[in-house]
């Protein structure tokens, strides 16, 4: 009798086990009976069913992260291996939606296929030097935008696409670096000619500023300020101790020639 006793007991505490869902922190629970999804979304904690006539399902709400290596193809119309990231989650209020539509494979189903169309969509508009230089923040927001179009009316949110690296062939890299050398090397003889034409400029200016101050002397160079200055010129010569030989006509200025004593 005890051990009857003992066997419905554990049945019992076996049931209650079986019948019992913890719904964890970021997840949601879709209660099924019959088959069919009734009610809510279930929110996190312990919740009961009957194993016998139903189930709950549970669906991952958190940001996901979802890394793929594509072969993505570009504006010249070559091939480039690409390693993106994308980050998406489930929208809370559709999740019985996606549940019901897609079921549990809705990640490979709908989002991972409408992504890696998107992503080959947006870089074939793209030169691969872009893709691997300068336009990647464009290439991502592109796949972001379109993908948001797409399937987040079907109950998914984007939360980011990253581009993280993109490998092209060797000739390619190499070729995209001597570009960039060649177009450093340009700027830095469009600086050098820049320098030589402010010289060039820098001179004329000097030029003209002693062209004008001759002018100025010249203009000021009259007869009799000549005639003044070798008056002068010629007393300092008369107090001076050594031999002199003046030889003038009077007229124009006079050629002197002394001996040190």
């Amino acid at each position: 009798m005890k051990n009857s006793i003992k066997s419905i007991v554990g049945v019992l505490i076996l049931a209650s086990i079986s019948s019992c869902a913890v719904i964890r922190p970021g997840e949601i629970g879709i209660k099924q009976r019959f088959g069919k999804i009734v009610g809510k979304p279930i929110e996190q904690g312990v919740k009961f069913y009957n194993p016998f006539i139903g189930q709950i399902v549970r669906v991952n709400v958190r940001t996901v992260e979802c890394l793929s290596r594509l072969t993505l193809p570009t504006q010249e119309g070559l091939n480039v291996q690409a390693d993106i990231s994308l980050l998406y989650h489930v929208n809370h209020d559709m999740a019985n939606e996606v549940y019901l539509k897609y079921g549990r494979d809705y990640e490979e189903v709908i989002v991972l296929s409408n992504f890696r169309a998107t992503a080959r969509e947006i870089s074939a508009k793209y030169a691969a030097k872009d893709l691997y230089a300068t336009e990647r923040d464009k290439v991502e927001k592109a796949i972001m935008d379109e993908l948001k179009t797409d399937i987040e009316k079907l109950g998914f949110v984007i939360d980011a696409v990253l581009l993280k690296d993109i490998i092209l062939p060797p000739q390619m890299v190499q070729a995209i670096q001597d570009k960039v050398n060649a177009e450093q090397a340009a700027m830095k003889m469009e600086f050098v000619i820049l320098q030589q034409k402010k010289e060039a400029e820098r001179l004329i200016i000097e030029a003209e500023a002693i062209k004008q101050a001759q002018n100025i002397i010249n203009s000021s160079l009259t007869d009799k300020l000549l005639q003044y200055n070798n008056i002068e010129m010629l007393k300092s010569l008369m107090n001076s101790p050594n031999t002199k030989i003046i030889i003038s006509d009077g007229k124009t200025t006079p050629f002197i020639t002394t001996e040190t004593k």
